[in-house]
């Protein structure tokens, strides 16, 4: 969550972090809580104090057969007195979190500002788009001639916002997640985890996403949530640990189904596989230690480079703006991958640093060099989105006649086929 020292120490500048993203000033409510909160803590830790010290002076006084109803009446009343501290020192503490819980994360200096999309910053670009001898189709057109990507039968199954892939570009979704791992675990040092796809509410709001986007969530009728990410049951393998420093950095790579309700997404990317309720993705976490985590973030968006740059496809690294950098996040870098059929650049992975905001959610920390804890850093990526990488491996490499060629990476997965052709 937030430092509340730090916030004592320079509320201005706290507020003017908020500033930045759009959001009010708080840093006055905030204090006031804090100081009602801390003056209950101080005036009950004082009477248990005070408590104390009567029991001992009661014990000796019974011991002498002296008269001890004057204390015992103090005992009594002071007792009271500390139910009605704790009950203040409760409710305080939950106002006290719930307006904290709320507040996004704050933003590394290095972020421009910006309110929307519009005020990214391109840091670079790599591959140039390719100039086609004919009209481009979108993936879905393509998979839909192809008698592979069938959107009416999901329909009749599941509702809108999801897809059946058959023959070979079912092969061809499994074969890029099989590649992005095989990279991941090979090349880039991170370990392979299987996870569950169903976690509980401490492990969706120790990574941030309650109480928030609760409407952005599917939860089962017992109280568990579908990830939206592998990021949630990865970054909270942590939770409410203290690591040996020797371990880290942790790296750790899962591909998983994602679950999003979409909310607020009504009649965008209505037609094909851009936004799914339903999604694979390879998602890569660090946990690192504090003076780690920025280097961590450039090697990190480096590996989620590095799958775009085998598979050929043409990317631009953005740097997001103040405005739409995401809620947990400090500083993140957005992947584009070139679409051919829709002639944009469109987002097919976002690496984020949270620094420590998610560890102080989760109460995850490292035993620093003066052997005290401190809370870790934690950083996520897609490495990639399989689906959007579909898309953009459809679109990238179609054919005239509406087959595509499958890249040459990802032969060896596909028992050799090059081309994907109807029937």
């Amino acid at each position: 969550m937030h430092d509340l020292r730090a916030l004592r120490a320079d509320p201005d500048g706290f507020d003017a972090a908020l500033k930045r993203r759009g959001e009010p000033a708080v840093a006055s409510t905030v204090l006031v809580l804090d100081r009602e909160r801390r003056a209950a803590e101080t005036e009950l830790q004082e009477l248990q104090s005070r408590r104390r010290t009567i029991s001992k002076e009661i014990g000796a006084l019974r011991r002498k057969g002296c008269d001890t109803s004057d204390l015992e009446a103090e005992v009594a009343s002071g007792k009271a007195r500390m139910e009605e501290l704790q009950t203040q020192v409760d409710t305080l503490d939950g106002q006290l979190r719930n307006t904290l819980e709320r507040l996004p994360n704050q933003l590394d200096a290095t972020v421009p500002d910006g309110a929307d999309e519009s005020g990214n910053v391109q840091v670079h670009q790599k591959g140039t788009p390719k100039e086609f001898a004919f009209t481009p189709r979108e993936h879905y057109e393509l998979g839909e001639a192809l008698g592979m990507m069938d959107f009416e039968t999901a329909s009749r199954l599941s509702g809108t916002r999801f897809v059946v892939l058959r023959g070979q570009l079912a092969r061809l979704e499994r074969a890029l997640g099989q590649y992005m791992l095989d990279l991941h675990t090979g090349s880039n040092g991170y370990e392979e985890t299987a996870v569950p796809v169903l976690v509980n509410s401490e492990a969706m709001y120790g990574t941030d996403k309650l109480p928030k986007f609760a409407d952005q969530s599917f939860r089962t009728e017992d109280g568990r949530w579908l990830i939206p990410t592998a990021e949630v049951p990865l970054t909270a393998t942590v939770s409410g640990q203290i690591l040996p420093a020797d371990v880290l950095p942790l790296r750790l790579v899962a591909l998983s189904s994602c679950f999003r309700s979409e909310a607020g997404a009504a009649g965008r990317d209505t037609r094909g596989m851009l936004r799914q309720h339903q999604f694979q993705k390879v998602e890569m976490v660090s946990i690192t230690a504090p003076e780690e985590s920025d280097a961590e973030h450039e090697r990190m968006t480096r590996c989620a480079e590095m799958v775009l740059e085998g598979l050929g496809i043409p990317y631009r690294r953005m740097l997001l703006c103040a405005g739409d950098t995401g809620f947990g996040a400090a500083k993140t870098f957005d992947l584009e991958a070139w679409l051919p059929g829709q002639q944009a650049w469109r987002e097919i992975s976002s690496c984020s640093t949270t620094r420590d905001f998610q560890a102080r959610r989760m109460n995850a920390r490292f035993r620093a060099g003066d052997g005290k804890p401190a809370f870790v850093h934690t950083l996520n990526g897609s490495g990639l989105a399989v689906g959007r990488t579909l898309i953009a491996v459809i679109e990238n490499y179609q054919n005239e006649d509406g087959s595509v060629t499958v890249p040459d990476v990802l032969r060896p997965y596909m028992a050799g086929v090059e081309v994907i052709r109807a029937g």
